[in-house]
C-alpha cells in the first residue's frame, strides 16, 4: 500500500475525508518545530496553536519532546554550534568570526554562571513619572537644586 502525502508533504491518514476527524500524525518536521519552540520558551498552548493542535493532542503526540523542556535551549545552542563548527572546518571566514564570538559569549556565561539575557532598555517614563523621579534626585549644579537637596537630607 502506498503512502499519500498532502501539499505540505505530511502523510494523509487512511480515514481522511470520512465522518470522523482524522488523527494527528506526528511528523519529524513537527517534532523539530516543537523542540525549537520549546527552546524559545513558548508555552504548551502557544506551541499547540502554532501547529494547529489542541494542548491535549500536543501532550499526547509530542510528550518525548515536552519532557526535555529545560534542556531544549541547550540542545538548540549545541546544534547551532555544531553547524557553525562544520562551516569553520570547511574554511568559511565569516563562520570563523561567528564561532569566535560564540566562544567569547560562552566564556562570559561560564564566568557569570548563568545565561546572559539581552540588554533591554528601561521602560520609557511619562511626564508625571519623570517629574517624580527628578524631584527625588535634584540637580545640585543649580542653586535651587542644592536647596532641594539640603531639604531632603534634613
Amino acid at each position: 500500500m502506498t503512502q499519500t502525502f498532502d501539499l505540505f508533504g505530511d502523510p494523509v491518514p487512511e480515514n481522511w475525508g470520512k465522518r470522523v476527524r482524522p488523527p494527528h500524525v506526528a511528523t519529524q518536521e513537527n517534532r523539530n518545530k516543537v523542540s525549537m519552540l520549546l527552546a524559545f520558551g513558548w508555552s504548551n498552548d502557544r506551541i499547540a496553536r502554532a501547529i494547529h493542535l489542541d494542548p491535549k493532542s500536543l501532550r499526547k503526540h509530542y510528550f518525548p519532546e515536552l519532557r526535555f523542556r529545560d534542556e531544549a535551549r541547550d540542545r538548540l545552542d549545541a546544534s547551532y554550534a555544531m553547524m557553525l563548527w562544520r562551516q569553520v572546518e570547511a574554511g568559511n571566514v565569516s563562520a570563523i568570526r561567528e564561532f569566535r564570538d560564540l566562544l567569547e559569549h560562552n566564556d562570559l556565561m561560564a564566568v557569570g554562571g548563568q545565561r546572559r539575557e539581552p540588554d533591554r532598555k528601561p521602560p520609557k517614563l511619562g511626564k508625571k513619572e519623570q517629574a517624580v523621579v527628578d524631584a527625588r534626585e535634584p540637580d545640585t549644579t543649580t542653586p535651587l537644586g542644592r536647596l532641594m537637596a539640603q531639604r531632603t537630607i534634613n
